[in-house]
């Protein structure tokens, strides 16, 4: 069994006294593992980082067999390392996916995501494409929010809650006496344009909960992993010192 695809590196940990095993985001084949030969060399480790692009060979005898991986860096990320909020967004993301994909399950709209997010962080503005990747990992682990419409008054204009039920938009008026037990909706959260340090922060409590709750029976009841909570308590920080 063999194949190539193109893929970011989520981890690395030494196997053996030469060797390590790897965890990949691939473009065809999602999140899979193999084993490097000489990856825990200097140089190898060196190369080997989170975030690192990576041209990928995998072969095993059987396709259940964990295999070997023969890596060509494409893309280095090591200039993440001097920007601590950018860095702690690239670990939640390596985070993240270890913890929600399964094994070897293709994603490739939540692929090209995470290829146009790993780009842009560090970039003015990746706070709110980091929010809207987590929605779109919602949507690839079967729980997408509907933020396009009222699910009480059917109106697209002035949506302003999230029903925790259903995941489904409501607007104040939709809402009613129900308000309080809603979650706020940032405003511009469903578009693509710039979002304020509030509305970042308001985004990441809003997926934060459906992430939370979905990943529960994953992670036994465990809580999402540190590396998100990091990345929201700097993007937090950072909004009260910009205030």
């Amino acid at each position: 069994m063999d194949w190539r695809d193109e893929g970011i590196l989520l981890s690395m940990r030494p196997h053996g006294e030469t060797s390590a095993i790897v965890e990949v985001l691939t473009a065809a084949h999602g999140r899979h593992m193999g084993v490097v030969r000489g990856g825990a060399s200097r140089k190898m480790a060196a190369m080997l980082q989170p975030g690192t692009g990576l041209t990928l060979e995998w072969r095993a005898r059987l396709d259940e067999h964990i295999g070997s991986f023969t890596v060509e860096p494409v893309k280095s990320r090591a200039h993440l390392l001097a920007d601590r909020l950018a860095l702690a967004g690239l670990m939640s993301i390596c985070a993240l996916l270890h913890e929600a994909l399964p094994e070897r399950e293709p994603h490739p709209a939540l692929w090209r995501k995470t290829l146009e997010l790993a780009d842009a962080l560090g970039q003015e503005g990746w706070t709110a494409d980091y929010v809207r990747w987590e929605l779109c990992l919602l949507e690839e682990i079967g729980f997408g929010l509907d933020l396009s419409v009222c699910a009480v008054t059917g109106a697209v204009e002035g949506l302003a809650y999230v029903s925790p039920k259903s995941g489904r938009a409501v607007t104040a008026k939709g809402a009613g006496d129900w308000a309080d037990r809603l979650l706020p909706l940032p405003e511009g959260l469903a578009g693509d344009g710039a979002l304020g340090p509030e509305a970042v922060l308001a985004g990441l409590r809003l997926t934060g909960f459906f992430l939370d709750r979905e990943l529960r029976p994953v992670l036994h009841d465990r809580p999402l992993p540190e590396a998100r909570s990091r990345l929201v308590d700097l993007i937090a920080r950072q909004a009260r010192n910009d205030g």
